[in-house]
């Protein structure tokens, strides 16, 4: 089989919790796969709710990985495995060098997919994501369904106790690992964040 000629190309795939950002990457590297293509999913060391080599859907769809620190050991990670196509899960984790980083990654030139929160728990354009959209080839815009009144949801809520998450609370708390910070979807008008 003759190897594919690598193409620049940054896929970025955004939305709330829930809303099948992991589902759609493991989709889009299964494709490459089964084309005959190298991959590589990279997962942020600070995402704790994941057992370090796999990832794991909300399906239930698994798929192996490796874990980066930050942007420059995605790099590293890229370098020493040589992929066709790079897939960077939970993007936000990765620090505001991650776009750079990306360019370099591209410019190989190889395919990047990058999946992540789109917007934090309040509703505000969340870390580098933005920035990401902005230079995307193309953009995969997730929702999921709201756990309150069944509507299209783009919003993560936070909870902390059961009841909304101010504003000012911390940016980044990883959830599921405790009763404390809980997440779900929610669509705009049932999202509360407190003041």
């Amino acid at each position: 089989m003759m190897a594919a000629k690598r193409i620049p190309w940054l896929h970025v795939i955004a939305g709330c919790m829930s809303s099948g950002k992991t589902a759609e990457v493991v989709r889009l590297l299964t494709r490459r796969q089964i084309a005959g293509q190298s991959v590589l999913l990279i997962t942020p060391a600070r995402d704790t709710r994941v057992v370090p080599g796999e990832v794991v859907s909300r399906t239930g769809t698994r798929f192996p990985s490796v874990v980066a620190a930050d942007a420059a050991g995605i790099l590293a990670e890229v370098a020493r495995r040589d992929p066709d196509a790079v897939a960077i899960e939970e993007a936000q984790f990765f620090g505001p060098d991650l776009p750079d980083v990306l360019e370099q990654i591209l410019a190989a030139p190889r395919t990047v997919i990058v999946s992540g929160l789109d917007q934090d728990f309040a509703g505000r354009p969340f870390a580098t994501i933005p920035e990401l959209l902005a230079r995307a080839d193309k953009v995969t815009k997730l929702s999921a369904i709201c756990v309150i009144c069944g509507s299209e949801a783009t919003r993560t809520q936070r909870l902390r106790n059961g009841a909304p998450a101010s504003a000012n609370d911390e940016l980044i708390v990883i959830g599921g690992m405790g009763a404390d910070d809980t997440y779900e979807a929610r669509c705009r008008a049932c999202h509360v964040v407190l003041a």
